[in-house]
């Protein structure tokens, strides 16, 4: 682009004030834009206060439970023709389990699926 902007002002007078005007116009849209930022930030609200922040509960700071899940199944439709409707599905993709007893790494077995150990032998 600069080849041609040298390339105007050589040959014509006119060139070079159509390149002043066209880097004034960027100018102006330049600082507009920076002016109407300015003015939109202004009217936003301020950060929080120190009163306006949230507070831990009266009972204290609320920790994580763990609990045993295991997977809801999808029912079976009766006969081949009957088909589900999303009413028929339950609404969560678990449930809590009954046995809420933790399983634990047994000693001699490879620890996950794919570990790579041999396993138990």
């Amino acid at each position: 682009m600069n080849v041609i902007a040298y390339q105007a002002a050589e040959t014509n007078p006119a060139g070079v004030i159509a390149v002043l005007i066209g880097g004034l116009v960027i100018a102006g849209a330049l600082v507009w834009a920076v002016r109407l930022g300015i003015e939109v930030r202004s009217r936003e609200p301020g950060p929080p206060r120190r009163h306006e922040q949230p507070t831990l509960p009266e009972s204290g700071p609320v920790h994580e439970t763990r609990e045993m899940r295991e997977p809801n199944e999808v029912p079976r439709a009766a006969d081949e023709s009957e088909r589900l409707t999303p009413h028929d599905l339950r609404s969560s993709g678990s449930r809590r389990s009954e046995n809420q007893k933790r399983r634990r790494w047994n000693r001699g077995s490879s620890g996950s699926f794919g570990g790579g150990g041999p396993g138990k032998t």
